[in-house]
């Protein structure tokens, strides 16, 4: 059954975004490659956040054959502080691919841009509709706070389905609109900008005159929102180990959780484990060092998307001589003044300044 057409709000929309709209530096640019790497840097994070993170990365890889041959190492320290890191791995993996595969070309469509790693169905609609026409409409979640109050949609828009169930709806603007890529941003647009989370201004929306959820005085109350389970709390050491003025690092393995980031030894803590026995378990397996507790330098609360880390850092002596255990490159003794070029995880960054 095809779904309604939105001629008015479509017109209104269009009309309110032209005008209203924030420049930015990726909106309009010729190059596909621009916009997908600031697609993939939008994904979770705010846009101010990106902005300055954006143009010091399109200065240092100006195109995808620099991406591509770039060191993981240099791609990941100018990503540092922005998260989710496998983002940026799978966008060098990607610019590898289609460098080799595609002679520097991104694909055109949505479905091939799918087939490239870290490119789901929004970022792929986005990038298709933006850069080559394409008809494919975004649902992220500005979009879905649009339209959930819109339509009083009563769907968890946190699930892939009811994404996918809406983006259908949508489907009928986007076959009769002439610029799928403005129809796009002009939906994210006044997601972020006036129909936002909490206090949406709906006197200056362009879609108030159709809005159900204004019309009952329901506005926040849309998207429903289900109950979030409390994230776990894991605790874990962080052992500082001093060689002169310089500070031990290990590298984290490349797959996983903040692959190929610096930081310094240590793991998780076992239950029941105290914070000195776990420093002196993992020392040993890490570093080939036996260690002995000198210091307690406090803790440090870390929230990732999942989980709460707590860090536990404390600062060590080595006893005894060391063992080789460790993979070449993956230790590294560090001066303070050489850490800001290299890519630290977050928490351990704070812990150091600690």
């Amino acid at each position: 059954m095809r779904a309604k057409r939105l001629s008015f709000e479509h017109v209104a929309l269009l009309t309110w975004y032209r005008v209203a709209r924030r420049e930015m530096p990726w909106r309009g640019h010729a190059s596909p490659y621009v916009v997908w790497v600031s697609e993939i840097m939008l994904q979770q994070t705010q846009v101010e956040t990106v902005r300055p993170y954006f143009a010091r990365f399109i200065e240092r890889f100006p195109t995808v054959q620099a991406l591509a041959e770039a060191e993981t190492e240099t791609v990941l320290s100018l990503w540092q502080g922005l998260g989710y890191y496998t983002r940026v791995r799978n966008l060098q993996r990607a610019a590898k691919m289609v460098v080799e595969h595609n002679e520097g070309r991104l694909p055109e469509t949505a479905a091939q841009l799918m087939e490239l790693p870290g490119i789901g169905a929004y970022t792929a609609a986005a990038i298709a509709s933006l850069c080559f026409g394409e008809r494919a409409p975004v649902v992220d979640g500005n979009v879905a706070r649009v339209f959930a109050r819109l339509f009083l949609l009563a769907d968890d828009f946190k699930s892939q389905t009811a994404r996918q169930k809406l983006a259908l709806r949508l489907q009928s603007a986007f076959d009769e609109t002439e610029s799928p890529g403005d129809l796009n941003q002009a939906m994210m647009e006044l997601g972020a900008l006036i129909c936002r989370p909490r206090n949406p201004e709906c006197g200056r929306c362009p879609l108030a005159l159709s809005c159900k959820a204004r019309q009952r005085g329901e506005q926040e109350d849309y998207p429903r929102r289900l109950v979030k389970a409390k994230p776990p709390v894991r605790h874990a050491v962080a052992v500082v180990l001093r060689r002169g003025s310089r500070w031990l690092m290990v590298r984290r393995p490349e797959e996983g959780l903040l692959g190929g980031l610096w930081e310094l030894p240590g793991g998780s803590i076992e239950e029941g484990e105290t914070v000195e026995a776990a420093a002196c378990r993992l020392l040993p397996i890490q570093a080939g060092l036996d260690v002995a507790i000198i210091a307690s330098l406090g803790m440090l609360k870390h929230c990732f998307s999942h989980f709460t880390l707590m860090l536990h850092i404390v600062e060590a002596m080595q006893i005894g001589g060391r063992r080789k255990v460790s993979p070449k490159g993956t230790l590294r003794w560090i001066s303070p003044a050489t850490l800001s070029a290299l890519p630290v995880a977050t928490a351990h960054r704070r812990a150091l300044e600690l």
